[in-house]
């Protein structure tokens, strides 16, 4: 099984990209020189998935700096402060968009007193360090969360957290593809994923062409399955995980982890360490986007609620660390308590300084 897209990619000067509205319809590539087109694309979920926010973040900073106007180190040091700014508004909660912003940061100091080609070369080096590490972590998670696995298993997962979501193969996905390598897999049930139906337009897409059997299902369709003993295991991916296990993902996960204690069902949570964020105790401190009504009350452009219905519709949800089985990253897998297996992972340098946010 091979990787099915490069989510976000440096070529030649400029950033392209998939643009993940458009699936799975259409397999549509954007490339751009400018840093605001990757923010808005952010915004508009073109690129989603917190470690493809991440990695395409830093390329936008990377975009800002080569700015054919800039005439000086002053210049370049405007640029860089304003683009780093800018982006950091335009999603609040999935962590890794910070730690890359942060880095890049760093990555400018340290080189701040060196020639601006000096500088360029700095900030391109760790652009790309954030992007390898993503992919080399993708695969470690894979590898570890496998072995959870058991032969014949039909698992569960939500959202997308396949190669669109990250730089590499995937959080979740990734140990889902693993395991299927080791014959483990029977079929994966794919919750659709409201409102923007990650889950039905993007996972199923990725899986199939990889040859997996998938069985799509209306989100509240998942406790129903339990019920009939139909899942053996539940895998989801964050985009932000608390100092003490509380995870943030996608809308629907909280609900998917009380069905799985209900039903003793395993709930695990795949995610790189530069998704755990340590400055931030728990999960009620985590900032919760909340998107436009229109997100809800329509789809595909197509009104399907009455005019003046009121709407709540975050993006996200908290699932407390008392839900999650185990928490499995690069550098390990981490069991309850969480305070003390998060405090106890042994980060790079570099991926310790993604948290500092």
């Amino acid at each position: 099984m091979e990787r099915t897209v490069t989510s976000v990619e440096w070529v030649a000067g400029k950033v392209r990209f998939i643009d993940q509205t458009k699936l799975p319809g259409e397999e549509v590539s954007v490339e751009t020189s400018d840093y605001r087109v990757i923010a808005d694309a952010i915004r508009t979920l073109q690129i989603r998935g917190a470690p493809a926010i991440g990695v395409a973040a830093a390329f936008a900073v990377l975009l800002a700096v080569h700015d054919k106007d800039i005439a000086s180190q002053q210049d370049l040091e405007k640029k860089l402060y304003e683009a780093i700014n800018y982006l950091s508004q335009t999603r609040p909660t999935a962590v890794n968009l910070f730690g890359a912003l942060n880095r890049m940061r760093r990555a400018y100091e340290q080189a701040s007193s060196s020639a601006m080609v000096s500088i360029w070369s700095h900030l391109e080096l760790e652009a790309r360090a954030i992007q390898q590490e993503d992919v080399e972590a993708c695969r470690k998670i894979g590898e570890l969360g496998a072995e959870l696995i058991q032969q014949g298993s039909s698992v569960l997962t939500h959202c997308n957290t396949g190669a669109l979501a990250t730089a590499g193969d995937g959080t979740a996905q990734s140990i889902i593809t693993t395991a299927a390598r080791q014959n483990k897999i029977l079929r994966v049930f794919v919750d659709e994923t409201r409102p923007h139906f990650q889950g039905a337009r993007l996972t199923s897409w990725e899986l199939m062409k990889q040859g997996l059997e998938v069985v799509l299902i209306t989100d509240s369709t998942a406790g129903f399955l339990m019920q009939q003993k139909e899942v053996n295991a539940v895998i989801v991916g964050a985009d932000r995980i608390a100092g003490n296990g509380d995870v943030a993902n996608k809308i629907g996960t909280y609900p998917l982890a009380v069905l799985a204690e209900r039903h003793m069902v395993p709930f695990y949570v795949a995610a790189p360490t530069s998704t755990i964020d340590v400055n931030t105790k728990t999960g009620e401190q985590i900032p919760v986007e909340e998107r436009k009504a229109h997100e809800v009350t329509h789809v595909s452009g197509v009104r399907i609620a009455p005019e003046g219905v009121k709407v709540f519709a975050p993006v996200f949800d908290i699932t407390q660390n008392g839900l999650v089985t185990a928490i499995i990253t690069e550098c390990g897998i981490l069991k309850p308590p969480y305070v003390e297996s998060i405090a106890g992972l042994k980060r790079q340098p570099t991926q310790a300084v993604a948290n500092e946010t």
